[in-house]
Formats: structure tokens, sequence, C-alpha cells
């Protein structure tokens, strides 16, 4: 953990013990509602100090009231950014070409 990385995107398994973050700003947490209780101590852990946007189509009962009691904030979107543009699904072999593009 040398502090290059400031932010990651990736999936549950970036909570393993075996990942250490040095000086990490941003943690971004998509479908919160998925992680057990082993991960959601683990992300109390790895976001001591670490700006954290969790992100839920469907919010738990725990997560809506802690909300709701104002222990966390909350934002709704109710439609969709003006320029959205339309979701693509792709399942093909890795390419590097690919994900630069999707990137770009």
């Amino acid at each position: 953990a040398e502090g290059k990385i400031q932010l990651i995107v990736g999936t549950h398994a970036l909570l393993g013990n075996s990942l250490k973050f040095k000086d990490l700003a941003l943690l971004v947490i998509d479908e919160e509602q998925r992680f057990g209780v082993k991960q959601k101590e683990r992300l109390k852990v790895i976001s001591n100090g670490v700006d954290v946007l969790t992100l839920s189509a469907t919010p738990i009962p725990r997560t809506l009231q802690m909300s709701l009691s104002g222990v966390r904030d909350t934002s709704t979107i109710r439609t969709p950014p003006p320029m959205r543009k339309a979701t693509i699904t792709a399942v093909e072999e890795f390419n590097e070409d690919v994900v630069y593009e999707a990137i770009r």
C-alpha cells in the first residue's frame, strides 16, 4: 500500500483482508443490499476517514431507516439526467480495445 490509488471501483472481492489501502479518498459501493454482515463490518474498517458513496435501487430497510432518521444522507434520482445514454450490455471475451472504447 503506497497510497497512490485514491479511487477504486470493484466487486465485494475488494473487501478481502489481503488488500490494504493507504490513502483511499473515495469508496463507491453499488448494490449495498447484496452485502452481508461480514462485508459491511469490513467496509467500516476500510472506510474509516474515507468518503463513501453507496448506490442502491432498492434500499434495505435498515439503510432506509438510517437515512430517514438522519444518520445517513440520501438522495433520490427521480428522472434520468439530461443527455443520458441508454445502457448497452454485452457479453464477450476480454478485449482491451473494447474496454478502452467503453471508458472513452
